[in-house]
């Protein structure tokens, strides 16, 4: 229900009469079998259960969000809103200003989905309208096609204002604020029991519904992991290309992108494909620069599949397929700490263990090389000391799933300051930073940048590493990238 865009009333070419009468002739019907459900559907109802028993007696309001500008006329790439591919399983593109309503009942919540169902080929929407006419957009599901695919009773979007203002005074409802301001402001006006405080809870009760993942959400995870993996050997097989044209990074982004779009949906984030000294930017997504042939290149990046989980893996690789020995040194010293954090990642440990074990090996490796100013203790005091986050910035962990950054509403006691469960998938990614111009570090590690990053869901008896098929090891990362290039030129 997100505002529609104004007409472009100064390029619009007028409807005849005749044309009108015309365009709704000579259709074949469309077909009467329905769809199969969403792969989703058999988990989505558990979690609507869970959300409604945190919620007795609330009215529910959950908008997918519509399509957001990018320029003029022109809207991005529609993604849906994440609570809502959560609770309905609607992935991909689906569906632009949808809105599930959880209506609550003696016994809990009924749930209703509403949304624009297509228009007949008769009427003005079907050509006219470049937001949901099937001529502009493609075909649109029917009523009884969306309720088949997502087993959800479905309602017409027309119907929802009335809906959502039923008993609204005796009512408190609860929405996702920021995922539709048309709706958000629709509900404000109503006079209904709610506040922005009680949707600031619902916003964490939704986000924290997703910090442990069912079966369906650890099977997604893996097959992500899996298909980015094969796109990180489509970018190495590529690199001697892309060292060649010039501008390499694009080609990097590029040829990642191409199969993301393949494979899943879209990627789950901006490509980070930073070359040399760029890898010292931690959210480098430019990628305007040249590769060489003798730096490292830092490739962060995840495919989304089409019901929306994404992989974030993290690989450092050199460019011309061998370590320096300085890139070694460096490489190996990360290494090193992404085994401690991904060693202490496991039921029971609380939230930032991994994130500590990381750290002290980094610490202690600086230490090592002389490059602290205090010593290893003094660094890792946590009042006093952090000398060492000048090469290591950011934090080991967080969480994975439906966004690249989940459950980031979720309450501190639940996410930082909590414990890791069976079924949560964290990234593990120490990484260390050395910027050309960082005059405190060895000449011949500056403009070196080293992150390794994988997916780790933590079981019952320790943690399985999603992205475990993707080599690590500098013996294993060169041996990787020469089988490639070998295979490449068969």
């Amino acid at each position: 229900m997100s505002d529609e865009q104004p007409k472009q009333k100064s390029r619009a070419i007028p409807y005849s009469d005749a044309f009108k009468a015309f365009i709704g002739t000579g259709w074949a019907p469309y077909p009467s079998d329905l769809p199969d459900p969403l792969p989703a559907t058999e988990w989505t109802p558990a979690r609507r259960t869970a959300l409604s028993q945190q919620f007795p007696g609330d009215r529910l309001v959950i908008p997918a969000g519509g399509l957001k500008v990018r320029s003029n006329d022109t809207d991005y790439r529609y993604r849906p809103h994440s609570a809502f591919a959560h609770l309905t399983g609607l992935g991909t593109d689906r569906e632009p200003d949808a809105v599930l309503v959880m209506e609550p009942t003696d016994t809990g919540h009924d749930a209703v989905l509403y949304f624009r169902p297509r228009a007949p080929r008769d009427s003005e929407e079907f050509y006219s309208n470049a937001r949901h006419g099937e001529m502009w957009v493609g075909k649109r599901e029917s009523l009884a096609e969306m309720e088949a695919m997502t087993a959800l009773a479905v309602a017409d979007s027309a119907d929802l204002p009335e809906a959502l203002a039923k008993n609204c005074a005796a009512t408190r409802i609860r929405v996702t604020r920021e995922a539709d301001p048309a709706i958000t402001r629709l509900l404000d006006g109503l006079g209904h029991q709610g506040s922005v405080e009680a949707d600031a809870r619902f916003a964490t009760a939704c986000s924290e519904l997703r910090l442990i993942k069912d079966e369906f959400e650890a099977e997604q995870m893996r097959e992500a992991c899996e298909k980015t993996a094969t796109a990180f050997e489509a970018v190495v097989a590529e690199l001697p290309e892309g060292v060649r044209r010039g501008r390499g990074e694009r080609w990097v982004e590029g040829v990642f992108g191409l199969h993301a779009r393949h494979a899943g949906n879209a990627v789950g984030y901006d490509t980070i494909a930073a070359a040399g000294d760029h890898a010292c930017t931690l959210h480098w997504i430019r990628n305007d620069g040249d590769l060489t042939g003798d730096e490292l290149l830092l490739l962060d990046a995840g495919i989304e599949l089409d019901t929306l989980y994404t992989a974030d893996i993290t690989r450092t690789v050199p460019v011309s397929g061998r370590f320096s020995p300085a890139q070694r040194k460096v490489y190996e010293a990360v290494l090193e700490a992404q085994a401690a954090g991904i060693a202490a990642a496991k039921a029971g440990a609380d939230f930032l263990a991994p994130h500590r074990a990381a750290v002290e090996v980094i610490v202690a490796k600086l230490d090592e090389w002389g490059i602290l100013p205090v010593s290893a203790e003094e660094s890792l005091d946590p009042d006093n000391g952090g000398q060492h986050r000048r090469w290591m910035v950011h934090g080991t962990s967080h969480h994975l799933g439906i966004d690249v950054h989940d459950c980031a509403q979720a309450l501190a006691e639940n996410y930082r300051e909590g414990y890791l469960k069976e079924g949560m998938v964290i990234t593990v990614e120490p990484g260390l930073y050395f910027k050309e111009g960082d005059t405190l570090v060895p000449e011949e590690f500056r403009g070196i940048g080293v992150r390794i990053e994988d997916d780790i869901l933590i079981t019952a008896d320790g943690n399985e590493n999603l992205s475990d098929m993707l080599p690590r090891t500098v013996d294993e990362v060169e041996a990787w990238m020469a089988r490639i290039w070998a295979d490449a030129d068969q």
